[in-house]
């Protein structure tokens, strides 16, 4: 039998009502803890302990960003500041650009660099000081973040735009890209603009690197990171594994080395006329001969190549001077790319 709710009696219409009420007030107080609490204030002190612990939202707990420990507050920043039993005393106030926020009946607080614990303890210290009030007890709160914002250009996993809540090493930008590819070179360039010039600056950090020399460098708001591909010498023709080459950390590396990590010419190489082709700048090529056979004997020296370098190694019964340059170049552009001697 069907039953219908207008049969029912009214004690149980009465609690039906009731728990849908308590049911409707839970979901509510459940969703007013979602929004991610960074107050610190002076009576309770537990803001942002537990913010930084973990952050609630209606799915479940989510951990707070890593950055979130380190957040600093910056010009731009817009804080909430209320002060006990004083209204107005109390509001949201924008942080400048020299890093003062400018209170009522205090004036200017340099905030900016501190953590809200330091900005709290500094509002409080002002207002001592200034005999406004005897035992000012402030709670601190970010209304509005200014998120630093970085560009991640170049042989990195995931190039783009970073948004992070406060300034990370360079170090840290390049883990937050994904880390370096296989063809990124051992250096990385950070450029900044200072007193209106931009300054490029190059740090040495190479795949063997332990990352000390960028583990103090900072990152800030509008820095673009920039990691160079690595130079690359291709070795075709007659050669066991022909194919492109990343030259060693410190940029060098000789024709020997080259037709080494190549494994090797083959049986039908033609080794008394290996040719070296040289782009310059002004895109036409240059090249020249080398006697490979004479430089494995230690009778001429291996000569220093540079990035771009084409290696040809050409066949015993083929000419060098009838080696075309078109052939070799659209060998090289479609030519694999090797990271170490396997």
């Amino acid at each position: 039998m069907r039953l219908n709710s207008m049969n029912k009696p009214a004690w149980a219409c009465t609690i039906a009502l009731m728990i849908a009420t308590g049911l409707t007030a839970a979901a509510q107080s459940s969703m007013a803890g979602t929004q991610m609490g960074s107050t610190v204030g002076g009576s309770s002190g537990a803001g942002s302990s537990s913010a930084a612990a973990m952050q609630r939202s209606g799915n479940g707990v989510t951990a707070v960003p890593e950055d979130f420990s380190k957040l600093l507050i910056q010009p731009g920043f817009l804080l909430s500041v209320q002060v006990f039993d004083e209204p107005d005393m109390s509001g949201q106030f924008r942080v400048g650009p020299a890093g003062d926020v400018l209170l009522p009946l205090m004036g200017p607080v340099h905030v900016a660099g501190d953590t809200l614990s330091q900005a709290q303890s500094a509002i409080e210290t002002t207002l001592k000081t200034g005999e406004i009030l005897k035992h000012p007890q402030v709670t601190l709160d970010v209304a509005e973040y200014a998120p630093t914002l970085v560009t991640v250009l170049g042989e990195v996993t995931q190039p783009g735009r970073l948004q992070m809540l406060a300034p990370h090493t360079l170090l840290d930008v390049v883990a937050l890209a994904g880390g370096e590819t296989q063809l990124a070179g051992g250096v990385i360039k950070l450029r900044h603009e200072e007193t209106g010039k931009t300054v490029i600056t190059s740090y040495a950090y190479g795949r063997n690197s332990d990352g000390n020399a960028i583990a103090n460098v900072m990152v800030h708001d509008g820095d673009t990171v920039i990691v160079p591909r690595a130079g690359i010498v291709y070795v075709l023709g007659q050669v066991t594994r022909p194919g492109g080459f990343l030259m060693q950390e410190d940029g060098k590396l000789n024709a020997a080395q080259a037709i080494s990590m190549a494994w090797g010419t083959t049986l039908l190489a033609s080794t008394k006329h290996v040719l070296i082709i040289r782009p310059k700048p002004d895109g036409t090529f240059v090249r020249f001969e080398l006697n490979y056979k004479d430089m494995v004997k230690g009778k001429v020296a291996p000569p220093q190549l540079k990035a771009e370098d084409i290696i040809y190694v050409p066949n015993s019964k083929l000419k060098t001077a009838l080696t075309d340059l078109q052939t070799v170049l659209a060998a090289a552009s479609q030519a694999a790319i090797y990271r170490t001697v396997e």
